[in-house]
């Protein structure tokens, strides 16, 4: 069968019966949900970082094709 190699059994591809994402109750969920936050976060400040070096680097690109161009 593609896509199990021998040793695996029925069993490989089932989900686990016992973890669940628990968003209104349990601990578990709202562990998952701290650091999905987390996660967002960082991402966010990572954009907002990143943005100004996109910006200078597409104003030094068009300096630079001006340039080229002779004007």
């Amino acid at each position: 069968m593609p896509g199990r190699g021998r040793g695996y059994g029925r069993a490989f591809m089932r989900n686990y019966p016992g973890y669940r994402f628990l968003l209104p109750g349990g601990l578990y969920g709202l562990i998952n949900l701290v650091f999905l936050f987390l996660i967002l976060y960082v991402l966010f400040k990572l954009l907002l970082v990143a943005a100004g070096y996109v910006i200078a680097l597409a104003v030094l690109y068009l300096l630079w094709a001006a340039l080229r161009r002779g004007l």
